[in-house]
């Protein structure tokens, strides 16, 4: 039973309905030359790409965008990415998204196309490190998530400065990039060119039970922290255990999570009926040790000992020249709002947003995704999502 829950937290408290689905149609095919294999082992992922995707440089020249969807990160690894909105020598603002758990570049953020349009707005999208398209990591950290997104945005030239939105479990780079690129003008991270964060949304992002601020009594009837503890140890310690019991064929393990009214609000349950496409994890995806690896390495970086307390941060913008906010779904069931209005009032400098009917998975409601955009380009403060303070 206790190792059930664990699991249960493992996909439960991250938003993902875990169900044995068919597999995705396959993309449309492509004339262009097809990338290196995603999910390489940590000894081959340094190799040198194969000469259709690049002119295999000689030791020591820099190694910038390979084709047109993979940049070949200083450590050797492949990043995926795509690009929506307008064009980047067209716009005015650049931004980045940073997925969440169990997604991909490929995941839903429903702006529409008009008002990206209107803003001049180009999207970057990439898969972090082991989904998608992109290699792996096996030495991921806070410090190497945030160093992705800087190389990623040196490599695509998005100029001197970017926006980053991250989405749920996605904001754990976040909050290191709100360590790292504000003071990079004092001190250049390897050696790239001077960037800087205009503005930074996080998405509901999730809550590490292991923030030493975060207050006891605060969180010691949420049933979500014994789970994502649970869920923590059993991803350190029995790894084999949880993926057998993701992946067996006996029973359908995932009965618990599927579509689930204690971890999904109303809203939710409507977004997952009508979106087919909504990432969800599949047992011939978790049988792959390389994407399961990838997942556990997510989830315990997320969860685990972090190296700043970020209810402890001091605005890293003292002077008003970027912004930075938290978008919440009052109805949300995976990360509640009084922890994310807690988290605000401790770091008051973080504007606060919070959506009446919403849910955890606000990024597919195309109103909101307007309001988060306007908000942080243009500074907007629509009433609608203020929070209603008893």
């Amino acid at each position: 039973m206790v190792f059930r829950r664990a699991v249960m937290a493992l996909l439960g408290c991250l938003g993902i309905a875990y169900k044995t689905t068919k597999p995705s149609p396959a993309p449309p095919e492509s004339t262009e030359p097809p990338p290196p294999p995603p999910h390489q082992s940590s000894s081959s992922s340094s190799s040198k790409p194969s000469s259709s995707l690049s002119s295999s440089p000689s030791d020591g020249d820099d190694v910038g965008v390979v084709g047109e969807s993979r940049i070949r990160l200083r450590d050797g690894r492949f990043l995926a990415y795509t690009e929506r909105g307008v064009p980047k020598n067209k716009s005015k603002f650049r931004v980045i998204i940073v997925h969440g758990f169990g997604s991909s570049k490929e995941m839903s953020f429903l702006a529409p196309q008009e008002i990206m349009d209107e803003l001049g707005v180009h999207l970057v999208l990439f898969d972090r490190a082991g989904y998608g398209e992109s290699d792996p990591n096996p030495k991921r950290s806070l410090e190497s998530e945030a160093t992705d997104i800087q190389e990623l945005a040196d490599k695509l030239e998005l100029g001197s400065k970017f926006y980053v939105i991250g989405v749920s479990l996605g904001n754990y780079p976040t909050w290191s990039c709100l360590t790292q690129l504000p003071h990079r003008q004092e001190h250049s991270l390897q050696n790239l060119s001077f960037l800087l964060l205009a503005g930074v949304a996080m998405v509901v992002p999730t809550i590490n039970y292991n923030w030493p601020s975060l207050p006891g009594d605060l969180t010691k009837d949420d049933f979500r922290k014994s789970l994502t503890q649970w869920a923590l140890r059993a991803a350190r310690y029995t790894p084999g255990l949880v993926r057998w019991w993701l992946t067996q064929k006996n029973f359908r393990s995932s009965s618990v999570l599927d579509k689930n009214p204690r971890f999904f609000s109303t809203k939710d349950l409507e977004v997952l009926k009508n979106t087919p496409g909504y990432q969800l994890l599949s047992k011939n995806k978790l049988q792959q040790q390389g994407v399961f690896d990838s997942l556990r390495r997510d989830f315990i970086a997320a969860f685990g000992k972090w190296d700043f307390d970020p209810l402890e941060l001091v605005n890293p913008f003292p002077k008003n020249e970027s912004s930075v906010h938290i978008w919440q779904g009052y109805e949300d069931k995976v990360v509640p709002f009084p922890l994310q209005r807690y988290v605000s009032s401790k770091l008051p400098w973080i504007r606060y947003h919070e959506v009446p009917d919403g849910g955890h998975l606000l990024v597919y409601d195309s109103d909101v995704c307007e309001a988060i955009l306007r908000s942080l380009l243009l500074g907007e403060d629509p009433p609608l999502y203020r929070p209603k303070l008893s």
